[in-house]
């Protein structure tokens, strides 16, 4: 089986595709629509999940089950500022002194992780009487990659002095030989990689891509899945479950530090200088590697634990019209990062024949 999902606090399916896509040319965050739809702090999941071989079996009154499969989970936040960024510095060109004379751009807070695992679980379930079951499972996890990237803050300023009482649309080259001053980018982020299939491409010591290497495990953890059911009469069960209670530990030696505590400047009066900046800022891109200026350390100091992404799932059906009517509801929370996604389903199951089983259901985020 194949699980797949995608969820966004405000984004679309198109505004997630041109983002993934930010191809050159890319308009996606000029619009006043796209940017008006945006809330301060911008959440994006996305979790794929499948069984590469499960079974499960009787033993007297106990119920075996076994499975192998795979787990990936992406999170990301991005803040409205920095699209808002993007799009004023849309265009800048060197010579657009007017632009150039007072930027004052901050970026907060971004986020990006990436989690990617191999799970070997052991299941068991009983009825403990004719009310209650319960159950539960114990994974082996076997760490295949942990991406983390934390940007605290990137600012972007840039002044000039000399422009008084200029006009701007017909300056003469003795206006713009009086024009003095310069841009600068500060930047607070770390990058932690714990991994053999994700690598971290490096230009003159600083990192300017994410690139994949080859398969192998870089940590290993452990995981358990618990739950019950309880008849409180003969039409209405409740459930109950929590998932994916666990963690991975990354070892040190597939580990790697980043870190960028950049404060570049620019003369902006040096045509050299000047491009690089408007080159740096105009760049289009929502992850800028060449702006956040991060340089690679060689390996962590110690081992890095991370928690797994549990869920929480509450649930009750009642039966109705002699049992072949059944109405539901299921509450699950999933604790993903950045923040956590709550759903509500609604259910009714039609069960006339045991060989004919219809289902209707509406979910709510």
């Amino acid at each position: 089986t194949l699980n797949a999902s995608v969820n966004s606090s405000s984004l679309g399916y198109q505004d997630v595709m041109d983002i993934i896509d930010n191809s050159e040319g890319s308009d996606f965050f000029m619009s006043s629509d796209f940017i008006n739809r945006l809330e301060n702090v911008n959440n994006l999941n996305v979790n794929v999940s499948t069984d590469i071989l499960s079974a499960g079996w009787y033993k007297g009154k106990n119920f075996w089950s076994f499975n192998i499969g795979l787990r990936n989970d992406i999170g990301a936040s991005i803040p409205k500022s920095m699209f808002e960024f993007l799009r004023n510095m849309d265009g800048l060109q060197v010579d657009d002194w007017k632009r150039l004379s007072n930027i004052n751009e901050r970026v907060g807070a971004q986020s990006l992780e990436i989690n990617s695992y191999a799970e070997i679980g052991v299941g068991f379930a009983r009825n403990i009487n004719s009310r209650l079951t319960v159950g539960g499972r114990v994974k082996a996890l076997l760490g295949i990659g942990n991406l983390k990237l934390d940007i605290n803050n990137i600012t972007v300023t840039s002044n000039l002095t000399g422009y008084e009482g200029v006009d701007w649309d017909n300056l003469t080259p003795e206006q713009v030989n009086n024009l003095r001053g310069n841009a600068e980018i500060k930047v607070d982020a770390t990058l932690e990689n714990s991994s053999k299939l994700i690598e971290l491409s490096e230009h003159d010591g600083v990192i300017d891509e994410i690139e994949f290497g080859s398969f192998g495990l870089a940590g290993y953890g452990l995981g358990i899945d618990l739950g019950a059911s309880y008849k409180v009469m003969d039409k209405l069960t409740v459930s109950a479950s929590i998932l994916d209670l666990g963690f991975m530990k990354w070892s040190k030696k597939n580990t790697s530090v980043a870190k960028a505590l950049a404060h570049e400047q620019y003369n902006l009066t040096n045509p050299s200088e000047a491009y690089d900046f408007v080159e740096m800022v105009s760049s289009g891109e929502v992850l800028n590697f060449d702006m956040l200026n991060m340089g690679l350390e060689q390996s962590a100091e110690k081992d890095r634990s991370t928690s797994l992404t549990s869920t929480l799932v509450l649930g009750a059906e009642y039966e109705l019209l002699g049992d072949w009517l059944a109405v539901g509801v299921l509450y699950t929370g999933r604790f993903i990062k950045p923040e956590t996604l709550n759903e509500l389903t609604f259910s009714a199951n039609f069960r006339p024949k045991n060989y004919l089983n219809l289902a209707l259901s509406y979910s709510v985020l």
